[in-house]
């Protein structure tokens, strides 16, 4: 019977009554010959998968737990593939079904070498799926809304479910509305709690209705901190069997988690849902890129400096649409906050995803963290098993990459970047020099283009009854935020620190200066108060604000009244120092034109110095009461002084506390009521959540690819016009469409609350679209929010023009430059454009998650050949366009585009793959997928 029915269950139908020692050993001896094949009993009694025979137990001791033996293929390629290509080797073998995945994709992936530069597509389905608030709102109400749709088609509504875990992460909803108060996290919270409550009752009705979705609730802490400290597995073990984890998320960030050596990247919020829906992700097999680490860094130099140098290394090497594998005996150097730290900004480098390999420094980690010593032992093994577990000092395991890169770690130095682009660095030595050099420069993203005699403004103001004056470049905010830093102990143990002395040296930061300290996770604060440097940032203004990304996205809260109207009098360029990963123009504050990111000790030291013109290896950063200069080198901590209170306080027990409570911590959560039924109760009076127009026309039938005739341009822009410009994630603006909207369903401007907290209401969003006060549009010339409407030559916003194109039945388009889409990833970028009436945007090219939502939602990502661009076309952008699309598409096809005037072209259709065209005839990815469930 054990060697028929191969199953440990068998045991309890042999021997009713426990069994004799004799019988005992048969037992045991059975187990272990018959182990294999239980694991391929258990496959083949599921699903038809031609790699079976590579399955095995990880203990022969434990049939139950099998995983997929990569080296049993016997291939000498397999040993030879990056790490990160290895992961998705094993997907595609452990998930093929020659339907979503065949047997051929896997033969793709294991000849990469070959067809890594023949943009061959290959199916990934990620173990996992990670949300933010931001994204995960529209994800949950495309998901009640997908529910309605199947219904309506005849379909069962409970079909629409997560069938991979999905854990969605409530922190972009906190702003900084109080700071340098003790109570300043409280009355934040309560205020985050009251703009939002029908937002979160949404999600707390989507973590019952759905199957699979956790909700991790408000001030639990930023969500790639929470997924780098408790939510990653680095291995699943799951259904009886070990496999790497892997993730996909709706935030560019996402790549954080390849510090750990969990394969992941952002993906926009439309092809998330299709994962978190079963389907897998179409991607083209990526090139490789090996950075190769070596040397040592000094001594006072921090993570963020060895991140904002590797950021402006890879802008020049070029690795869009590339994954980036670090290697070398350098790694021996960080620490896994360090190597997150890094692959956190990838987005910022423009890779799809920066990996580091699981070694012996990622186990450390693990059991740092309060991960239990069970998983520990075998995730070891498993890893050590499937070849996929790194020893950075051995290099005879160095795979064979794309191309090798290198940085000597000794020539890293102090930096920050900036004043409006993440890949902009500056060593600190040259940034009041860089400073004043911008200053003049003319309008870019070097230059503000202020006339030489202006160089010296100077404006004088009253704050809480003292005088001061601001110039160009004075700091009016510091902010130590983001997850790209407050998850590394070392730099905020070291912004601790440096507080401390500055403190001890009789520093103070000037009070109207908005200081703020947004941890990751609450272990952050834990730590800090523990090691006793958390009174010294409080001292200087840093007082915990909120568990949130904050001013990072936006949402910085306003500045005192005085020092906005000391800017605006002076038309002063202003900054703020954030340790954040992005400072695009408009996204910090509007106030704000000069915005750099920093280590946190450096924005403490900035904030200390009131400047950024201060050249501090030259001139101190202040002067005590005692007359006295203290130069920053005075109180700058080292290395070997951060480590010796990084050992003392960063601890298991910590991270063990503060996570067994994450999800029942907040007490207005778990008193929220929210409704039970499976589908959603819309309510029509809402203006947070609203059913999307989507899928109001949708029908069973596929309708026939229809060319685009005689298209207005809506916008004329230029490079780099990122989401932020296109789809504002910041405050709404009192005199905008949006804001307009929401006053005639009866709201004050005080309960406008932010764009993003309002991405669950279509009508809202598609009003906020290219609101952007800094969004350059060629039509005007100029930085605003507006367009030009061309049959009348108006100038108006973008929803009137674009409502008034619609109104009378002109399909639009979008002309742009390079890198269209570059930032963060926001569905609502494509959403926005498309319940605009646009049709289709051609551009010199685009960002991989921009183009890839684009796609989710019909909209025709349409890319000027080489050596063409706008004005070498010739274009004005007042023309008429028609662009010819035939019924017979192939992928990244070239089609032709006529004007008015007479003059044709031809443009390159950026559908990439098979599948996307497959999305396109749809209508879009989601009308895909309901189309789908309604069949079945």
């Amino acid at each position: 019977k054990l060697a028929l029915c191969n199953s440990v269950q068998v045991v309890s139908l042999v021997f009713p009554v426990p069994p004799s020692f004799g019988q005992k050993k048969l037992i045991s001896a059975a187990l272990k010959t018959f182990a294999e094949a239980e694991g391929q009993r258990r496959m083949s009694a599921t699903v038809k998968n031609p790699f079976q025979h590579l399955i095995e137990p990880l203990d022969l001791n434990d049939p139950d737990h099998c995983f997929y033996n990569l080296s049993k293929l016997g291939d000498p390629r397999y040993d030879r593939l990056p790490f990160s290509i290895r992961v998705l080797l094993e997907s595609a073998v452990r998930n093929c079904d020659e339907f979503l995945v065949k047997r051929s994709d896997v033969e793709s992936i294991l000849d990469w070498q070959r067809t890594q530069t023949q943009a061959v597509e290959v199916p990934f389905r990620p173990a996992r799926v990670i949300l933010q608030d931001f994204t995960g709102v529209p994800a949950v109400v495309d998901f009640a809304a997908m529910r309605d749709a199947v219904k309506k088609l005849g379909g069962d509504p409970e079909k629409i479910n997560p069938v991979c875990p999905a854990d969605l992460v409530i922190d972009h909803s906190i702003q900084v509305d109080f700071n340098r108060k003790s109570d300043s996290l409280q009355k934040n919270q309560d205020l985050e709690f009251d703009r939002n409550r029908e937002r979160f009752q949404f999600l707390k009705w989507g973590s019952k209705a759905f199957r699979n979705m956790r909700i991790i609730p408000p001030g639990s802490g930023i969500v790639h901190q929470v997924n780098l400290e408790y939510l990653a597995r680095v291995v699943f073990s799951q259904d009886g069997f070990y496999y790497p984890d892997s993730l996909v998320g709706t935030d560019s960030h996402t790549t954080m988690i390849d510090g750990l050596g969990v394969l992941g990247w952002g993906v926009g919020g439309i092809e998330a849902e299709a994962v978190m829906l079963g389907q897998p992700i179409s991607m083209v097999l990526p090139e490789v890129v090996g950075y190769k680490l070596f040397g040592s860094a000094d001594r006072l130099i921090t993570s963020t400096d060895i991140v904002l140098t590797v950021t402006k290394h890879l802008r020049q090497v070029g690795v869009v649409g590339k994954f980036v594998e670090f290697f070398g005996p350098g790694m021996a150097q960080l620490s896994i906050a360090d190597r997150a730290t890094i692959a956190n900004m990838c987005p910022e480098y423009g890779a799809t995803a920066a990996f580091f390999p699981v070694d012996s420094v990622s186990i450390q980690y693990l059991e740092q963290t309060g991960r239990e010593a069970a998983k520990l032992a075998y995730i070891t093994k498993y890893l050590k098993a499937a070849s996929m577990f790194r020893d950075y000092n051995d290099a005879t395991q160095d795979p064979e990459f794309t191309q090798v890169v290198e940085l000597d770690l000794s020539t890293v130095v102090p930096c920050c970047s900036g004043p409006k682009r993440p890949q902009d660095r500056i060593p600190v030595s040259d940034m009041k020099k860089d400073f004043e050099t911008c200053l003049g420069a003319k309008q870019g993203f070097k230059g503000f283009q202020v006339a030489p005699e202006r160089h010296g403004a100077a404006v004088p103001f009253r704050f809480n009854g003292a005088e001061f004056t601001l110039s160009h470049g004075a700091v009016v905010i510091a902010a130590i935020t983001s997850c790209t830093n407050t998850s590394n102990p070392s730099v905020m143990l070291g912004a601790g620190l440096l507080a401390k002395k500055a403190i001890e040296h009789g520093l103070s930061v000037k009070p109207y200066i908005k200081t703020s300290l947004s941890p990751g996770s609450g272990v952050v604060t834990y730590y800090l108060k523990e090691s006793g440097v958390m009174d010294f940032l409080s001292q200087l203004g840093f007082e915990v604000v909120g568990y949130g990304c904050m001013t990072c996205i936006g949402n910085s809260g306003p500045l005192p009244e005085p020092v906005v109207e000391a800017i605006t009098q002076g038309d002063l360029v202003a900054a703020g120092v954030l340790s954040g990963n992005r400072n695009f123009e408009g996204r910090v504050h509007p106030n704000t034109r000069a915005n750099y990111l920093a280590s946190p000790p450096l924005v403490i030291a900035y904030a200390l110095a009131g400047t950024v013109r201060i050249d501090f290896e030259k001139e101190p950063i202040a002067v005590n009461s005692e007359g006295k200069e203290i130069f920053l080198r005075d109180i700058w901590p080292t290395r070997e002084e951060i480590q010796a209170v990084e050992r003392q306080f960063v601890i298991p027990s910590m991270f063990k506390e503060v996570y067994e409570k994450i999800e029942k911590v907040n007490e207005r959560w778990n008193s929220l009521v929210a409704p039970s039924d499976k589908l959603y109760a819309w309510d029509p009076n809402s203006t947070y959540i609203k059913s999307p127009p989507f899928f109001h026309s949708l029908t069973k039938e596929l309708q026939p690819p229809r060319s685009i005739a005689n298209a207005c341009v809506l916008l004329n822009l230029g490079d780099s016009v990122t989401t932020d410009h296109i789809s504002p994630a910041g405050n709404i603006a009192q005199n905008s469409p949006a804001a307009r909207y929401l006053t005639s369903r009866g709201l004050n401007p005080r309960d406008f609350n932010s764009y993003g907290s309002r991405r669950g209401n279509d009508a809202v969003m598609a009003r906020g679209t290219f609101a952007n006060i800094r969004l350059f549009n060629k039509f005007l010339n100029k930085q605003a929010p507006q367009t030009l409407y061309l049959p009348t030559g108006e100038t108006l916003d973008v929803f009137d023009a674009a409502e008034r194109y619609q109104q009378s039945g002109v399909p639009l388009l979008i002309l742009a430059g390079k890198e269209y889409g570059s930032g963060s990833s926001r569905d609502w970028a494509a959403k926005g454009p498309f319940l605009l009436g646009v049709k289709a945007v051609l551009a010199e090219s685009y960002e991989r998650i921009h183009r890839s939502n684009l796609v989710g939602m019909g909209v025709i990502p349409l890319e000027y050949l080489p050596g063409d661009t706008a004005d070498s076309l010739g274009l004005s952008g007042q023309e008429r366009y028609s662009v010819f699309i035939p019924q017979r598409l192939t992928p990244r096809m070239t089609v032709s585009v006529k004007l008015d005037t007479g003059k044709s072209f031809q443009v390159l259709m950026r559908f990439d793959t098979d599948v996307e065209l497959a999305y396109f005839h749809h209508g879009g990815i989601l009308n895909y997928m309901i189309r789908k469930m309604s069949e079945n």
